[in-house]
């Protein structure tokens, strides 16, 4: 049975080396979502957007609606923010995370930056595995909450917030494994009944320069969709080094973006925006993947390979290659570039203004297309939907499509670690889970999921031999 095409709108947009086949210089150096996070509440709604939230019955809207963060990273606290941010009464009520400083620190920033909306007490303020149990059922029904934790945790924080009667937001990924994926589309179906609203965080679906392109697309500028390449290529992630007194839980959580049972490799969880946007371009999913990748020059203590390459194959024979790669002094791109028949797109996250061509080279005499229009927040775009859709009561449910790229995604890891060809059946009916006890953690000195040997090397997956199934 082929995959069901994907439906919906944009994604996210974080600054990069907008660059390939262009005459602009190429950088080695990516915007890191917090730096993009310092400057995105400066940008303004697009005036849609705008008009979209302001129908008649909003601004009359006198609920407040409750907000519970739970992760507090520096996308949640960026998701906060800009959850606060919407047209409407919202208060920020609770927030959770396994680090107690984490909560105290965040709240206090946001309390600050929002004085009358995140004053939250002491007694809202949930540290620990159980937190995220306690900041929802501070809740009341109707009330939404932030998921930004690991993605690890995705599938079971959305089952119990849905089961909860709770409006979400989950940010990407989703899910690091199959059964997690199975978990979140059965929660997508029951907010579904329940009337209840769920956004993800692909927010590049709702840039609108890309949405415009994605359009222009679809409508035959460049002819049919014949390759797709979707980049993630930049300087390392980053391992924050252990604190004294630190467990092995704590250091693996604290560098969730390193270790595969928490993020689900760096292709699931920095290259799906990409992998995303390719899938909306062609509206398909793929069939299969085939991949390599492997690790020769990192030494860092993680599970991560230095570079990836999944190469999809959609229903009807065409591609789509995945590349990642996070070593210095390599050549550096994070985008989409898009082949068709009669042109050529570059686009995507990471290319905050997208451009369309004749022919395949990318050459400034050939453009037909380029968005030029103001800037746009593709994350604020995303909350002002969501806050319209919740005070509106209108439909409004990405799960489906958000499992469905992230499953993509982790199609694309299983290739790579295991070096077989994966088709999207065995990927979704996989029973395979990462860390398979993951609800059973009561504290940060639990033992870990994934434990170091005796020199402090963690286990790495090895292509031809690592079962992924």
């Amino acid at each position: 049975m082929l995959p069901p095409k994907p439906d919906g709108k944009a994604y996210r947009t974080i600054q990069s080396t907008d660059s390939m086949n262009t005459n602009e210089p190429s950088n080695s150096r990516t915007a890191t979502r917090r730096e993009f996070l310092r400057t995105s509440g400066k940008v303004m709604a697009g005036a849609a957007v705008a008009s979209a939230l302001t129908r008649p019955g909003y601004a009359a809207e006198a609920n407040t609606i409750k907000v519970a963060l739970v992760g507090c990273g520096g996308r949640g606290g960026g998701a906060a923010a800009q959850a606060l941010s919407t047209q409407g009464p919202t208060q920020l009520w609770a927030v959770a995370d396994v680090f107690p400083d984490r909560v105290r620190n965040t709240a206090a920033q946001l309390k600050q930056r929002f004085p009358k909306q995140a004053d939250v007490p002491i007694d809202r303020q949930f540290a620990g595995f159980d937190g995220y149990r306690k900041a929802i059922d501070s809740l009341g029904r109707g009330d939404a909450v932030i998921l930004a934790t690991p993605p690890a945790f995705r599938p079971m924080h959305l089952e119990y917030a849905v089961a909860k009667g709770c409006h979400v937001f989950m940010e990407k990924s989703f899910a690091v494994d199959a059964p997690g994926i199975r978990r979140v589309l059965a929660a997508g179906k029951a907010a579904e009944a329940k009337g209840l609203k769920i956004a993800g965080g692909l927010m590049s679906r709702h840039y609108p320069p890309l949405e415009q392109a994605v359009a222009q697309i679809h409508q035959g500028l460049i002819g049919d969709v014949i390759t797709a390449w979707a980049y993630r290529m930049h300087g390392p992630v980053g391992l924050s080094p252990r604190q004294p007194g630190m467990s092995e839980l704590a250091y693996q959580i604290a560098n969730y973006s390193c270790f595969t049972w928490l993020n689900g490799s760096f292709i699931v969880d920095w290259l799906i925006h990409n992998i995303d946007v390719c899938c909306w371009v062609k509206d398909a999913w793929p069939v299969s993947v085939q991949g390599m990748g492997g690790r020769q020059t990192r030494t860092e203590p993680d599970q991560l390979f230095d570079q990836y390459f999944a190469e999809y194959t959609f229903p009807d024979g065409t591609r789509l290659a995945a590349q990642g790669r996070h070593i210095n002094n390599t050549y550096a791109f994070f985008g989409d570039i898009i082949h068709g028949t009669k042109g050529s797109a570059v686009l995507g996250e990471g290319i905050p203004s997208p451009r369309i061509f004749k022919g395949h080279h990318a050459k400034p005499a050939d453009l037909v297309w380029q968005y030029r229009g103001e800037p746009k927040d593709a994350y604020q775009i995303e909350h002002d939907l969501w806050f319209g859709a919740i005070r509106n009561n209108h439909p409004y449910n990405e799960t489906d499509r958000c499992a469905k790229a992230c499953l993509t995604a982790i199609l694309g890891r299983m290739a790579c670690e295991s070096g077989k060809t994966i088709t999207w059946e065995e990927a979704l009916n996989s029973n395979l889970e990462l860390a398979p006890k993951l609800a059973e953690l009561k504290s940060l000195d639990d033992p870990a999921p994934v434990l170091p040997d005796a020199e402090g090397r963690y286990p790495i997956a090895k292509p031809g031999t690592t079962e992924v199934l």
